[in-house]
């Protein structure tokens, strides 16, 4: 019985954490790759330059064609460590996953830089 409470408690922070976490912190960045506020990415990155962002300190990831650097969003990214597991890379069947909640597709347009060469 103690054991469910404690799992209990620990998604209840897990998900708690999705709502407590600012969006300030990530406001503003990717901001100078957008074009005219209409959604369009104005850089272009190949999948060798993404590559050489994947560690902690400087993490990009690619979501559907379109790049996106994390950066300031992996100390605080709700599955630990789990977000570097693409680092530099593809992430985009991880993102979808059923562990994200819908508030994540809300956040990750913040952290877009540009858009992934054909």
């Amino acid at each position: 019985m103690e054991i469910i409470i404690l799992i209990s408690l620990v998604v209840l922070l897990v998900l708690g954490a999705l709502f407590v976490i600012p969006r300030s912190i990530s406001k503003g960045k990717g901001k100078e790759a957008h074009s005219g506020g209409n959604g369009t990415t104005s850089r272009s990155y190949s999948k060798k330059d993404v590559s050489t962002h994947s560690t902690r300190m400087d993490c990009w990831i690619i979501i559907k064609d379109k790049v996106y650097d994390v950066t300031p969003y992996v100390e605080e990214h709700p599955g630990g460590d789990a977000i570097l597991n693409n680092a530099g890379a593809d992430s985009t069947e991880g993102f979808f996953g059923p562990q994200h909640g819908t508030r994540v597709f809300d956040i990750i347009d913040d952290f877009c830089i540009g858009e992934l060469k054909d």
